[in-house]
C-alpha cells in the first residue's frame, strides 16, 4: 500500500474544499465516535474477536477513526467530497503530524474496509486484532489533537 498524495494536492483537485468551520457538526462526530468506541469495546470484551465478527469490527474501527478525522477537518474549515474523498481525509493525518507508518496503516484499513463493502472480501481475525491495537494507539492521539 502506498502513501496517499499530499493534502494540498487534494485541495488543488477540488476533493477537499475550504468551508466555514462547523464546530457543531464536529462536536456531533466526536460524540458519535466516542459512543461507537464504547460500544465496540463492550462487544469485544463480551465476544472477543473471531472469524464471525472480523469484518464488522474492521468497518467499525475505520468509522470510529474517520469520524474524528472528519471532525478535525470541519473544525479547521475543510470538507471532502467525491471520488478519493476518503483517501484525501486519510492524507490529512500527515498535516496533523502522524507518522508515515500510521498514515499507511490507516490507508490500508480504508482499502480493507472498501474491500469488505464493495468486493465481499472476508478478512482474518489477526488483521482485526492488529487494527484494534492500532485504534487503541491512534484514538487517544487524535482526541488530544481535536
Amino acid at each position: 500500500m502506498k502513501m496517499p498524495k499530499k493534502f494540498k494536492e487534494y485541495i488543488e483537485e477540488g476533493i477537499i474544499k475550504k468551508i466555514i468551520s462547523d464546530k457543531e457538526k464536529a462536536k456531533f462526530l466526536i460524540a458519535e465516535s466516542e459512543k461507537s468506541l464504547r460500544g465496540l469495546n463492550k462487544r469485544i470484551k463480551l465476544m472477543g474477536i473471531d472469524e464471525e465478527n472480523t469484518n464488522s469490527i474492521i468497518k467499525d474501527i475505520y468509522d470510529i477513526i474517520m469520524e474524528l478525522v472528519r471532525a478535525k477537518l470541519l473544525i479547521e474549515g475543510y470538507k471532502s467530497s467525491g471520488q478519493f474523498s476518503h483517501e484525501a481525509e486519510v492524507s490529512f493525518l500527515i498535516e496533523l503530524g502522524f507518522s508515515d507508518n500510521e498514515v499507511l496503516f490507516l490507508n490500508q484499513l480504508r482499502y480493507s474496509r472498501n474491500s469488505i463493502i464493495y468486493y465481499g472480501k472476508i478478512l482474518n481475525k489477526e488483521y482485526a486484532k492488529k487494527a484494534y491495537g492500532f485504534l487503541n494507539k491512534i484514538y487517544p492521539k487524535l482526541s488530544r489533537i481535536i
